[in-house]
């Protein structure tokens, strides 16, 4: 790889659309041109807020990306959904600065997918020695790439990082081609309940799916009112810009599947999901109202409906929550990788990890014993 160059570029705005896509590829939203220049001209993710955008290329013989990499340097640890506060602690007690440090994942989004982004696949290892020198060169404590596919974790493990391991709760098509398909192979008594959930829920609503040219502004000023409230109530404020979303309109209005509960006409509650090739993503919710049970349907029941009735296998309806598992959504590991040059403090954390993983792996199995499907 030493023959090798690489490149720093200000932003993914920096690229033309198509030929990061080329590198991207059309399975997963998240890690368009799109998306990630919409977290950006919206002043979403900027260096103001603590995400500089620094995306690492690799240019191929014809002068064009042929692999890159979405990459930040942060200034804290907000917005990452792998939670490395207690690192950042240890590293500050010992008397040195962890923050910056580089980021390469997709700001705001605990979404698995590909980080290593590439017309020819070899480059893979490329991209990730260029992360390495990067943080070397401007003396960052480390690096991490959050929500790793499964199949590129290798990759990163056979450069050295450190491998992190959590868990997700996804619902999977077992060959289901309508609800209540899905709800044959849950145990009486789960079947019983999610019933009741959906039709208490929705007593007095309409439930309405938009997407493409159905989207409006007024439906994406709704949503933010909705999505406002949420991001106070999580995180202190709002991670995302109003700006954000009439850009996600603009730009992959076909990607976008918003979901509003309406009464007498009126939106009181949302969720927005993105479309991928075969996983329908749950991003995030809110509602003006209170109702009992609304969010397990509009986030978790309407987006099994749309995902059957797309052919899609799979929905991930986002981090933490083992509430899902009694609406169907199984455990599954989801992966980070970490490289930390520092030895001793990289030897602390291998530590730390390898007991973490084992816990993680015995939360897995036992949630798994849980599921409310039908045994034997």
């Amino acid at each position: 790889m030493s023959d090798l160059v690489a490149r720093m570029a200000d932003g993914v705005t920096g690229f033309a659309a198509a030929e990061w896509d080329a590198c991207a590829g059309a399975d997963n939203p998240f890690v368009s041109h799109a998306f990630l220049s919409a977290l950006e001209d919206s002043g979403s993710a900027t260096a103001r807020r603590g995400w500089q955008p620094v995306p690492i290329a690799i240019d191929g013989a014809d002068g064009k990306p042929a692999a890159v990499l979405p990459a930040y340097v942060k200034a804290h640890s907000q917005g990452e959904y792998v939670f490395d506060h207690a690192w950042a602690d240890a590293w500050r007690r010992a008397g040195g600065n962890y923050y910056p440090k580089l980021q390469i994942a997709v700001p705001f989004s605990p979404v698995p997918g590909p980080r290593l982004l590439t017309r020819d696949p070899a480059l893979a290892p490329g991209l990730i020695a260029a992360a390495e020198a990067v943080v070397r060169q401007h003396d960052l404590s480390s690096a991490h790439a959050t929500f790793v596919s499964p199949e590129q974790v290798p990759l990163f493990e056979a450069a050295g990082w450190l491998i992190r391991e959590d868990r997700q709760f996804h619902w999977v098509n077992d060959g289901y081609a309508t609800f209540d398909d899905f709800l044959d192979a849950l145990a009486s008594r789960k079947r019983k309940a999610i019933r009741k959930e959906r039709t208490a829920a929705v007593e007095g609503l309409e439930i309405v799916h938009l997407t493409g040219d159905m989207l409006t502004e007024a439906d994406w000023d709704a949503f933010w009112i909705f999505y406002q409230d949420t991001g106070a109530r999580k995180w202190g404020q709002p991670y995302l810009t109003r700006r954000f979303f009439s850009l996600l309109g603009e730009r992959m209005a076909d990607r976008v599947l918003l979901m509003l509960a309406k009464r007498n006409g009126r939106p009181i509650a949302g969720a927005l999901n993105l479309i991928g090739a075969d996983t329908l993503y749950g991003r995030y919710w809110g509602a003006s109202e209170d109702v009992p049970f609304l969010h397990f349907e509009l986030c978790y029941y309407q987006a099994i409906d749309a995902a059957i009735a797309r052919g899609l296998t799979h929905v991930e309806a986002g981090a933490q929550g083992s509430h899902k598992l009694a609406r169907g959504y199984g455990p599954v590991p989801t992966w980070s990788a970490h490289f930390l040059p520092d030895p001793g403090f990289r030897r602390a954390v291998a530590d730390y990890l390898m007991a973490e993983r084992r816990a993680v792996e015995e939360d897995i199995a036992v949630l798994t014993e849980m599921a409310p499907f039908k045994r034997g």
